[in-house]
């Protein structure tokens, strides 16, 4: 069973578009930190720095509010070498 990344990304970037969409409707500050605050709470370490490795790499796609709360998302610690 081979491993495909670009789905993994793509899937990683609908997530993000998924919960952007859902705070859409809320005053902008409140977008921003719903945003952040729901990926803290419920994305484990592992996605987030996968989020962060799109984010940093350019990754076309995400909605422009996911990109204006990347700066409140804790950016997990690297992983080390072979721990995921």
């Amino acid at each position: 069973m081979s491993h495909d990344s670009t789905s993994t990304e793509d899937k990683l970037i609908r997530m993000a578009n998924q919960i952007a969409t859902f705070f859409e409707s809320q005053p902008e500050q409140e977008r921003i930190d719903g945003v952040a605050g729901h990926i803290n709470k419920f994305w484990e370490p592992r996605m987030r720095r996968q989020f962060f490795e799109l984010v940093d790499n350019g990754a076309k796609g995400f909605h422009p509010l996911v990109l204006n709360a990347a700066q409140r998302i804790r950016r997990p610690a690297p992983a080390q070498a072979g721990h995921g």
